[in-house]
């Protein structure tokens, strides 16, 4: 070996040296933190065994606190952070939120935030009965709409903060800010402190937010058969029944997305508002404009029928989503747009295939087929009957019979709910949100008695009680306009 290989070999002994002794300080300071780590973990224990006892115990028998591997236990500092140490302090604990848990569960989190329950909170906000009601139902007390919406995330902003653009923009946590908590989305169906899978794929789970007046699919499901076989034959994974999470996230994919969506809505294409001229030649410069504003397709399975479409377009102006020319609002973009409350036809299609795929697994090809198309009708004869009783409502106020009440943009206007000033805009109200959406609701969800005589029937009902309703006011305003016209001749 010559001379001149020593001062080689010295150098990367001299590299080496420096790397291991690198690697051992990194060791080194590794173990220090997770010692620190550890003796303030005991630290949080002790205090709130006494403080918060049934937190601990739910910590403590928690996937986080019994990982195979002791340093991928989940502390409590690694989502509450490490500035709170006294009781004096505890506002300086940090209260996580869904990105706390996508820097473990990245997958979920990712399909989270590209799903509905993202959208949630800006969804609520963006209808204009919410904004009336008191601060404890709305706001932190988490009381009314906002206790299941606030699985949402904060922050998302839409037409009513003031961003006008298709896409939903972010504000950086201004919103989060203002709210200590529910901003841990995941917790919704993954409650705190235990976080068991296991709970999150129970129905049961789902059913304190999918209940009662607007959307009662967990009466749905327990009345019919899926949830009566659950119910008898026990909740194991993967028993005979098919639950909430089987068909609504499949294979655990958190998007939790439907074809029809929560509103039962899809975007009317190009091509069905162009054969709207075909029946209503009158309404051809508005029809022509809104035609260009749409995507172009064809939804699978569901026909084109005209009278379809102009029922749905004027349900969509009774909500204030298109005005009275057929034109896209400011509600479009907010709510169909930035919400995503309706479908295009790609996306229809895609979840469509999906969803009769899921049911292909236990259901013959012909079955789902007939079910899915069924259901459909009877959205279609819904949304008939609806438009029905809207044009009613319509020609009361076109006539002079109702007036616009202060401060409303739109009218007749779905989206003031219960805030309606008329007993028979109370009626449409209540097909908006209850009679039509246990109508379609039910029938996909195969429960015979809630798609009938919670839907269907009470639907009707309230229709021929808005029809009757419009001919009242119709003669009433007639004979006061009489009289006023004979009081009016006898003064002169």
């Amino acid at each position: 070996m010559g001379l001149s290989a020593l001062p080689i070999r010295g150098l990367i002994g001299g590299l080496l040296f420096i790397a291991l002794s690198s690697v051992a300080l990194a060791a080194e300071m590794q173990v220090k933190k997770f010692d620190a780590d550890r003796k303030l973990q005991g630290d949080c224990v002790g205090c709130h065994i006494n403080v918060t006892p049934g937190i601990v115990k739910q910590h403590l028998g928690s996937p986080h606190a019994n990982a195979s591997n002791p340093e991928d236990e989940v502390l409590c500092s690694n989502c509450h952070g490490d500035k709170h140490v006294t009781m004096e302090d505890w506002q300086e604990a940090t209260m996580p939120t869904a990105d706390t848990c996508g820097e473990c569960h990245k997958k979920q989190a990712r399909e989270h935030s590209k799903g509905k329950h993202q959208l949630g909170w800006m969804v609520m906000k963006s209808q204009i009965a919410w904004h009336g009601q008191p601060g404890a139902i709305t706001e932190q007390g988490y009381r009314g709409c906002s206790g299941c919406h606030k699985i949402g995330k904060k922050g998302l902003l839409g037409v009513t903060d003031g961003n006008n653009d298709a896409k939903v923009a972010y504000d950086g946590g201004k919103e989060e800010a203002h709210y200590r908590y529910g901003n841990a989305q995941c917790d919704a169906c993954h409650t705190r402190h235990s976080f068991k899978k296991s709970e999150a794929k129970d129905p049961r789970a789902c059913s304190n937010c999918h209940m009662g007046f607007d959307h009662p699919q967990w009466e749905m499901y327990t009345s019919a058969k899926h949830g009566v076989i659950w119910g008898i034959e026990g909740h194991e994974e993967d028993a005979r029944a098919p639950t909430c999470q089987t068909c609504h996230l499949m294979e655990g994919d958190h998007e939790v997305r439907t074809p029809w969506g929560f509103l039962g809505l899809r975007i009317p294409t190009k091509e069905n508002v162009l054969a709207l001229i075909q029946v209503a030649p009158t309404l051809e410069p508005q029809l022509t404009k809104l035609a260009a504003a749409l995507p172009s397709g064809n939804y699978v399975d569901l026909d084109d029928d005209p009278t379809w479409t102009l029922d749905r377009a004027l349900i969509l102006q009774a909500a204030g989503v298109l005005d009275a020319d057929f034109q896209p609002t400011e509600r479009f973009v907010e709510i169909v747009l930035q919400a995503e409350a309706a479908r295009g036809p790609e996306e229809f299609n895609e979840l469509r295939t999906k969803m009769k795929t899921n049911c292909n697994k236990c259901h013959s090809q012909g079955f789902v087929e007939s079910h899915m198309k069924a259901s459909d009708e009877i959205l279609k004869a819904a949304d008939h009957e609806f438009a029905k009783a809207i044009a009613a409502v319509q020609g009361l106020y076109r006539d002079g019979i109702l007036k616009v009440p202060e401060g409303w943009k739109y009218a007749p206007d779905l989206l003031q709910y219960y805030d309606a000033k008329t007993k028979i805009e109370q009626e449409l109200y209540l097909i908006m949100l209850e009679y039509r959406q246990r109508t379609f609701q039910g029938a996909f969800h195969a429960s015979n008695d809630y798609m009938h005589w919670y839907g269907w029937a009470p639907l009707k009902t309230a229709v021929n009680t808005i029809l009757e309703e419009e001919k009242r006011m119709r003669a009433e305003h007639a004979a006061v306009k009489v009289s006023s016209n004979a009081a009016a001749a006898k003064k002169h």
